[in-house]
């Protein structure tokens, strides 16, 4: 185990393979209380997950790929929204000092335009009301510059801008922003917090203004963001004028 040189210090496991960094951090959780904050990352994985069970293509060395841990006992159940709220934020706003066009695609993809730079999966152990233990598992496409499976719209930094980036400076650069912003939630808690991350949130958000396609369990149709409820619900307005509130999974964007 190493230390990151450049500030905020955390503990770093760093794997030459690995099937997933989150699945290795779970194992160590399980057997031990590494410090939180304890990074595992990894220049190629195996069986690396993504949302709805979609699996995330990364070549050897070329990206970053790694998982963290939380251990929020302060937050309950019922909020741990505002978990992959900060934590997509802190990748959407550390993306945008390299390129614009950042966005975060609800809940916590992180986009380029209209393709995916970011893929976060995050992973909740409740202790009775509360959170207990929280692995965020984070996959950014740093310097790949071509992907050949059939992901329909995936996207590297290498790609936008035209040139290679230091992972382990992006690493620092994501962990400093999760690190300030979990900080302030501790320390004026979530009454206090929750509106100010919202907001910031709230204007990072793909597709935020006007009408686009999505689709549900009745089909297709058209409609424009009102907002993001604090317990995650997506909430459309189609153009009939008719509210349409969604849970995770139960409606998807047509890209």
């Amino acid at each position: 185990m190493t230390t990151c040189s450049n500030l905020p210090s955390f503990p770093l496991i760093t794997l030459e393979e690995t099937d997933s960094t989150s699945r290795y951090l779970t194992q160590l959780c399980d057997h031990q209380q590494p410090e939180e904050f304890t990074i595992v990352t990894a220049r190629f994985q195996t069986a690396g997950k993504g949302q709805r069970g979609n699996s995330w293509e990364s070549e050897a060395g070329q990206n970053l790929l790694f998982s963290t841990v939380f251990y929020p006992t302060f937050i309950e159940a019922r909020q741990q929204f505002v978990l992959s709220q900060l934590i997509s934020l802190s990748i959407q706003e550390e993306l945008s000092q390299y390129t614009d066009d950042i966005s975060i695609k609800w809940p916590n993809d992180i986009y380029w335009r209209e393709k995916k730079i970011c893929g976060i999966l995050i992973e909740n152990d409740l202790s009775g009301t509360h959170i207990g233990r929280s692995i965020a598992g984070i996959g950014i496409n740093i310097n790949q510059q071509a992907f050949h499976s059939d992901a329909p719209n995936p996207v590297s930094l290498q790609q936008i801008t035209g040139q290679t980036h230091d992972c382990n400076a992006l690493l620092n650069g994501v962990m400093a922003r999760i690190i300030r912003y979990y900080r302030q939630l501790q320390d004026t808690g979530i009454d206090t917090f929750s509106p100010f991350i919202a907001n910031r949130y709230a204007c990072a958000l793909f597709r935020r203004k006007g009408y686009h396609l999505y689709k549900d369990a009745d089909g297709a149709f058209s409609a424009r963001l009102l907002r993001v409820e604090a317990d995650g619900r997506f909430i459309l307005e189609d153009e009939a004028g008719r509210e349409r509130q969604y849970l995770f999974k139960e409606v998807q964007y047509l890209l």
